[in-house]
């Protein structure tokens, strides 16, 4: 079964509150959205948290001072978000025992990558394995398994997969593939993805063929189980 790493975050501005919930729930974790300190201390009351995403400055109790009380009385790693620059900031939030630091705007993956480091360090580390069908996908050492043996693939084709099976019978676009595989700065066109995939089929129709990606015309792909 599948770990659920559930992520509380804390901001007064929708916008960004709905925008740093939307990249982490695409990469896997559950979120749950306040926008007031006072409403993050009554989630917590009755809701498990593994980690906390916090704005500095909010009406009321302020980032600064949730953090304090996450990590002091609830043990709660929190990254916090700012727009601010001044080192006095960092310095304070770090004195309130913050875990790191990010300040606005920032990438989606400089996001992410934090939050995984963070969720190592305190031993909730992701989900190693996917499975779809009779298809188990190892993270840790890029692999595919079924019962048909152990598929070995590109780099490429590999993320691809994973990527895809991570958010089974949702429809992924080549532009988020593209982001995500290649990063924002890929000079290639949709075209590289199609290729990958095409590869992709075929070594899944020999491999598990109960796995199957299909083709969403004009948006992207998405994974699915045929029974």
């Amino acid at each position: 079964m599948t770990k659920v790493i559930r992520i509380l975050a804390v901001d007064d501005d929708v916008h960004m509150l709905n925008f740093v919930a939307a990249e982490l729930r695409q990469a896997g974790y559950e979120v749950v959205q306040v926008t007031s300190g006072e409403e993050a201390l009554l989630r917590i009351e009755s809701e498990t948290m593994n980690l906390a995403v916090v704005d500095v400055m909010m009406p009321g109790i302020d980032g600064f001072e949730l953090t304090q009380i996450l990590r002091t009385e609830y043990d709660l790693p929190v990254i916090l978000l700012t727009a601010r620059h001044h080192i006095e900031d960092k310095e304070r939030g770090f004195l309130a025992g913050s875990d790191d630091y990010l300040v606005k705007p920032f990438e989606s993956k400089e996001l992410l990558y934090r939050v995984k480091a963070i969720l190592r360090r305190y031993n909730h580390p992701e989900n190693d394995l996917l499975t779809i069908g009779s298809l188990t996908i190892d993270l840790k050492s890029y692999e595919a398994r079924s019962t048909n043996g152990t598929l070995l693939t590109p780099l490429k084709e590999f993320e691809l997969l994973s990527l895809l099976a991570s958010q089974p019978n949702q429809v992924l676009s080549r532009d988020l593939m593209i982001e995500r595989i290649w990063g924002i700065d890929f000079q290639g066109d949709e075209q590289t993805v199609n290729v990958h995939i095409n590869r992709l089929r075929q070594r899944l129709e020999r491999f598990a063929p109960d796995v199957q990606i299909i083709t969403v015309r004009g948006v992207g792909y998405k994974i699915e189980v045929v029974r």
